[in-house]
């Protein structure tokens, strides 16, 4: 119990300083956050857009799709350019032609050197002064600015329209015709194009780096990464090597390898009698292998749209499901199919808690929860249709049809009613839980367990706290809240309990040991993963400050991960404990999997984009997707789908695994992820790395860089990958379904498993 204290105290301890840390951050967000001015006007009183207008703008852009089509300050889809970098690109090159018409008549790439350096001096020194006038909140630009900026947004007005010019343009960036229909729409999302672009080459007050810290890169204006860049970059490289040493000592030292307590001669868990609730859980396993195959079957849509941008093999389907779409579709099926995944493995875990009975009512309400996540996901899903393809009126997109926001682009209504479902999960499980906290003996395994259940059913509501017109850097902070602290923080800490309860309650590790290892687990994940949020905001508008603490303790993120090969290890030795293990084979096999991908998808593919000088060029670029890919479905889509083989084992005691369809499925969708990275997303996101180094951001997420014929071919090739994983994926949904709704089954007794076994 000592021990325990002492980890606890060191938990509460990491707690209370991380989250002291984030809020200072979220501060410093609030008061350094880019303005957005009352007005952009010329010297002579011209006023050429208004807050509003900025404002309208970013709605409109929500409306296309956000970040779903393209992205902005390096957040977002792929296919399309960076508006940031893109914007900024043509409004310089468009001054340049402008200024060299003016003095020498030609165009600038027709000066000589001299006269180029001459008038790039200029362009420097125009674009990063900064003419915002915090008493007027106005910012004053130069009539032949104002020339370059109408210039670039008469580029954008068409490509958002159904401009014949640039069709060929919208297919290789995947948009359909007619992106946004209305032309005021569209005027007013140049406008906030301008703003992304204004913050991204302006020098922030009393500092020689733009409010995105020198973001993108764009040689024209001398954005190249700070000083602070590279000290806070080497700075994270340092914390990661003595992180490493630090806890390679302190395993050594600390680390004890009890003998093995005798397993019991049966599953513990079957002498349990099903409790009604947990009988019901049938539906949420079909739920989540039902949304796990769509997803992937969207998925390769979306992934053929890179190579032909409105059609699939020469239909044209992009009219009405454009590639922002069925890519919304994709992250957001996936979401819901993990999260779905998770709470049946909690909904599962809570009668057993409480002794192997059901709170009154427990069932009813599993198949309240059920079916309001039924609706939410239909309704946002329909939602999300009804707004890209313009059905609804405008105001009520945010609300009902696509907020624009990568991971969270369902509308505010959906989003409002799935954090209602996940604290009426947590009403349920508490309901579960509360009685066990009573009972005699140690609870500190399941006191950690509870605490990462309230932390999972209230931390997606940080999704709330901005609002359709809140500023950029501010939403961007809430944003990571959920897609970083609450998926790669607490259900984290989430899974490594349940999985440490899970084993000591079937008697196959100690009650101590599990406890130790969870809270250690906890307080190495929450002392890098909270403060670390930061290291997706480095150039978000926010200050030095924000980038120091994202790249130090971001690095310390990636220092539990290089034990996980032992983890892996740990738990397939678990097979072996005892015959009747075996039929928890597959379950066990999932998590080993998980342990492999948390290794290389998160630690080695999260470090290769943490550093601020990595992320500086390769932000937005493919090799974002190689992490993605690699954490997203490696770790938690794994995860999900073991506890989903978990619970099915208990909810049909009388199936069996069929070894050859889980061999099959299991190493298909294992090779698929690797060919999906190896043969794809790797190659195209180094090179972009490449293109990004030696010319610039707006270059290697170009038209002319991305439909080179080598990257064309490399996303063709990324149809192997596909096939292979849906292979797996299939074989994954006819388990699941065929022991749901089977007829015959034949029982898995503890004998004949063992007869089998030996």
């Amino acid at each position: 119990m000592r021990e325990y204290k002492k980890l606890w105290w060191t938990l509460i301890g990491v707690l209370v300083a991380s989250f002291a840390v984030l809020g200072w951050m979220g501060k410093e967000v609030y008061h350094q956050a880019p303005p957005i001015p009352a007005q952009v006007a010329t010297a002579d009183g011209r006023v050429l857009m208004t807050q509003t207008d900025i404002l309208d703008g970013q709605s409109a852009w929500q409306s296309a799709g956000g970040m779903t089509l393209g992205s902005v300050w390096g957040h977002g889809a792929y296919q399309a350019p960076d508006w940031t970098a893109d914007w900024l690109h043509r409004e310089l090159t468009a001054w340049l032609d402008l200024s060299a018409q003016a003095q020498y008549g030609v165009n600038f790439a027709r000066l000589d050197g001299d006269a180029q350096a001459v008038l790039q001096r200029r362009l420097t020194a125009e674009y990063r002064k900064n003419t915002y006038d915090p008493a007027t909140g106005s910012v004053t630009v130069s009539a032949r600015r104002a020339q370059a900026i109408a210039q670039t947004a008469r580029y954008y007005e068409q490509l958002f329209g159904d401009d014949p010019a640039l069709h060929l343009s919208r297919e290789h960036f995947a948009m359909k015709e007619g992106t946004l229909p209305d032309a005021t729409a569209r005027e007013r999302l140049t406008n906030f194009f301008f703003w992304t672009a204004w913050a991204a080459s302006t020098d922030r007050p009393g500092s020689v780096a733009t409010y995105t810290n020198n973001w993108p890169h764009e040689p024209l204006i001398n954005n190249v990464p700070t000083a602070e860049n590279m000290v806070w970059s080497i700075v994270s490289v340092v914390v990661l090597i003595a992180g490493v040493g630090l806890l390679v000592w302190g395993w050594a030292f600390t680390h004890r390898e009890e003998p093995p307590e005798p397993a019991p001669a049966h599953d513990p868990l079957t002498r349990i009698a099903l409790t009604p609730s947990q009988r019901a859980l049938g539906k949420y396993l079909f739920l989540v292998v039902a949304l796990f195959v769509a997803q992937i079957f969207i998925g390769g849509l979306t992934a053929h749209y890179t190579v032909e941008g409105q059609t699939f093999y020469g239909i044209n389907i992009s009219a009405w499901f454009p590639y922002s779409l069925v890519r919304t579709w994709h992250v957001q099926a996936a979401l819901f199919w993990i999260a779905t995944g998770f709470l049946a493995a909690g909904l599962f875990l809570a009668p057993i808690i409480n002794g192997g009975k059901d709170p009154k009512f427990q069932k009813l309400g599993v198949d309240i929860l059920f079916w309001a996540l039924i609706v939410v996901v239909i309704g946002s899903f329909t939602g999300n249709f009804a707004a890209i393809a313009h059905l609804m009126p405008p105001e009520w997109n945010f609300w009902l049809g696509h907020q624009g926001y990568e991971y969270v682009e369902l509308g505010r209504l959906w989003q409002i009613g799935k954090f209602l479902g996940v604290v009426f999960w947590l009403v349920l499980m508490l309901r579960g839980i509360v009685p066990g906290l009573r009972q005699r003996g140690d609870k500190n395994l399941l006191a950690l367990f509870t605490a990462s259940v309230i932390a999972i059913g209230l931390f997606y509501g940080a999704g709330l706290a901005y609002g359709e017109k809140t500023n950029l850097s501010i939403m961007e902070y809430w944003r990571w809240w959920v897609v970083h602290l609450w998926v790669e923080g607490f259900f984290e800490v989430f899974a490594t309990t349940a999985l440490a309860f899970i084993f000591s309650t079937m008697g196959l590790v100690s009650r101590r040991g599990a406890t130790v290892a969870s809270l250690s687990s906890a307080v190495l994940f929450m002392l890098g993963g909270t403060p670390g949020t930061m290291h997706h905001l480095y150039f978000s508008g926010t200050t030095t400050p924000i980038m120091a603490i994202g790249a130090s303790f971001s690095a310390l993120e990636v220092v539990p991960l290089v034990v996980l090969g032992y983890e892996a290890w740990e738990n397939w030795r678990l097979k072996a404990r005892a015959p009747w293990m075996e039929a928890l084979r597959w379950p066990l096999q999932f998590f080993v999997a998980v342990a492999f991908w948390n290794m290389f998808g998160a630690g080695v593919f999260g470090f290769m984009v943490n550093p601020p000088i990595a992320l500086y060029y390769i932000q937005g670029l493919n090799t974002t997707a190689v992490h993605a890919h690699a954490a997203l479905f490696g770790v938690y889509g794994f995860l999900a789908l073991g506890f989903t083989l978990f619970v099915l084992r208990y909810v049909r005691p009388q199936m069996q695994f069929n070894d050859g369809l889980m061999k099959t499925s299991f190493w298909c969708m294992n090779a698929g992820l690797v060919l999906m990275i190896v043969l794809s997303l790797l190659p195209i996101g180094l090179m972009q790395f490449h293109a990004s180094v030696s010319v610039g951001t707006w270059w290697a997420r170009g038209e002319t860089f991305m439909q080179q014929d080598i990257l064309q071919t490399l996303r063709w090739m990324r149809t192997f990958g596909d096939v292979v994983f849906i292979v797996g994926g299939l074989g994954v949904m006819w388990q699941v379904v065929s022991a749901l709704f089977g007829g015959r089954q034949t029982v898995a007794s503890d004998a004949a498993l063992a007869a089998q076994k030996s």
